[in-house]
């Protein structure tokens, strides 16, 4: 069984701010949910560095899909007052097959879905999408000329819509080239680039 780092919030209604709470709400950090798709993370050379840099941030909750649903059945409605508890939505993967991995695909099919994430109602409306990946290739072969013919922001393209289509704020994803074959200083380095960006993560909003 995997060890769990997690804060997972709890589930609960929440009840309309007043005054002085709306005011130290906007004064307080912006809520984020790091949802972490790695089906051995355990053995993850870079993601699993990264996570324990950040597991002691409060305002970060961080959700490990394989750890959380290792059958695959999602509980959409948990999910999605998960989401609604959180301004930033932050998707770490390593790249599998050019996308992510297939239980982060699978959660994005049924817990985006319309009704809830796009079309009425469109509740992730205003909120932030920040991608975090790792991929086996070097910066080099994602380019027009390289071995895999396409820039990583291409690859990335799918991504982006689904953001646009849920009316979510894009920001410019965060990537780790080539993370098996980086020293061990560029990934302690990378980690600590990402824990620092978690503390301050609308800091400079980057729009895509």
């Amino acid at each position: 069984m995997r060890r769990l780092y997690f804060r997972i919030s709890c589930v609960i209604q929440e009840k309309p701010l007043q005054g002085s709470q709306k005011s130290s709400q906007l004064n307080s950090k912006p809520k984020v949910l790091l949802v972490v798709a790695h089906p051995d993370l355990e053995h993850s050379i870079v993601n699993h560095l990264m996570l324990k840099k950040v597991q002691d941030l409060s305002h970060v909750t961080v959700h490990d899909l394989y750890a959380h649903y290792p059958d695959f059945f999602i509980d959409v409605d948990a999910e999605h007052q998960l989401l609604m508890k959180h301004d930033i939505v932050v998707f770490q993967f390593p790249m599998f097959l050019y996308s992510c991995p297939s239980l982060l695909k699978e959660w994005m099919d049924r817990v985006l879905e319309k009704g809830f994430a796009y079309g009425e109602g469109a509740q992730l409306k205003g909120k932030t999408w920040k991608t975090v990946i790792s991929t086996g290739g070097n910066d080099d072969a994602f380019s027009s000329n390289g071995y895999n013919q396409y820039t990583l922001n291409d690859f990335l393209r799918p991504f982006e819509m689904t953001a646009a289509l849920c009316q979510m704020h894009w920001l410019e994803p965060m990537v780790l080239y080539w993370s098996h074959n980086v020293s061990d200083a560029e990934r302690y380095a990378h980690a600590e680039e990402f824990r620092l960006w978690l503390q301050h993560p609308l800091g400079s909003k980057e729009s895509g």
